[in-house]
């Protein structure tokens, strides 16, 4: 397929983080080390050592992955992250910073401190008994400590690793999809709008403390449109298969909100370079004419599927690159090959 395919999916953040820090030399990445916080579009295995429900350590997880087996990744195949590495010139991914593999030299290249169902509202977290933001950022500065001691060992330079490094974040889904629309002790008392404003005050105060510790680069991705996703439209979609109009009024609303609350946080602070990643339009083009992408809308209705977890949403006409690009999708499982991959939410 052509290149509008590759950039349909989250594997654009790959191609925006390039056009952001340049062109890689010499087979040299761009920057030496990749930090990134958030949500499960992004967790690259974390939660496989949390006590939660929420995982994705079980078959047909991973199955386009290395190895063909689940890591924990909430997709078939490659995250928006790994994507983002390979693009940016790493031969390796930062490593779940819970797992294993996050030792001596790996942590050189940086970590993924993701979790899936956490977000800017602490207490989203909590609610799945993940990690929050404000927990993630706990162990960055564990992190730090960690490979002061490392990187002389390697002849590494701290400084660079910390400030030179790429940060990526990818977060908000679940606390509108998972916690706020669900949850009348929240919409009972918020609007969507002062919901918003609650999860921008986190949201800065999160960069700030970012910027504090040392980071310089950062990108932070939009909402999705949250009322196309499959869990959404099955549930407050009215016995219709199209998308929720208000759903996608609230995230547009938040990406507003969010694109003014960057450009201030920017004009703040003294060198930092903050990039919000437009998702939400690339992903609701799919969404309106999936053809134009190599999809076909699936055979059954979203609405036929018995859980809401399990909702086939789009059947690639494609497979390799694209079909791995297009399963990190923020917009829910798709079905190739008759396997299936859970939503992303």
């Amino acid at each position: 397929m052509g290149s509008s395919s590759l950039l349909g999916a989250s594997c654009l953040l790959g191609v925006m983080m390039m056009t952001m820090l340049g062109v890689v030399v010499d087979g040299q990445p761009l920057v030496p080390s990749m930090f990134v916080f958030g949500d499960s579009v992004v967790d690259a295995g974390n939660n496989n050592h949390l006590s939660t429900i929420v995982k994705a350590n079980f078959p047909p997880y991973g199955r386009d992955f290395i190895k063909h087996q689940p890591t924990g990744r909430f997709c078939n195949g490659k995250l928006a992250a790994d994507f983002t590495a390979e693009n940016i010139g790493f031969t390796s991914y930062p490593p779940a910073y819970l797992s294993e593999k996050a030792r001596r030299k790996h942590l050189l290249i940086g970590a993924n401190f993701a979790s899936a169902s956490s977000g800017y509202y602490d207490s989203t977290a909590k609610l799945y008994h993940t990690i929050s933001l404000t927990e993630q950022l706990k162990y960055y500065k564990e992190y730090q400590n960690k490979i002061m001691k490392i990187a002389p060992k390697y002849k590494a330079n701290v400084t660079a690793i910390i400030s030179d490094g790429l940060y990526l974040i990818s977060a908000g889904s679940s606390d509108f999809a998972q916690n706020y629309y669900i949850n009348p002790l929240l919409y009972k008392v918020y609007t969507p709008d002062q919901f918003s404003d609650l999860l921008m005050h986190s949201y800065s105060i999160f960069i700030q403390e970012l910027y504090s510790l040392g980071a310089r680069k950062i990108g932070v991705t939009t909402l999705p449109p949250l009322g196309c996703l499959p869990a959404t439209i099955t549930i407050f979609g009215n016995h219709s298969e199209g998308c929720v109009a208000k759903l996608n009024r609230d995230a547009v609303s938040f990406n507003n909100k969010l694109n003014a609350t960057s450009q201030t946080l920017q004009s703040k602070l003294s060198g930092l370079t903050l990039v919000v990643l437009d998702i939400y339009q690339p992903l609701y083009n799919i969404v309106q004419k999936p053809s134009d992408s190599g999809f076909a809308r699936g055979e059954e209705s979203v609405l036929r599927n018995r859980l809401v977890r399990n909702i086939d949403f789009v059947q690639p006409k494609v497979s390799g690159h694209v079909r791995e690009c297009i399963g990190i999708c923020v917009l829910g499982r798709i079905s190739s090959n008759g396997s299936d991959q859970q939503d992303t939410v």
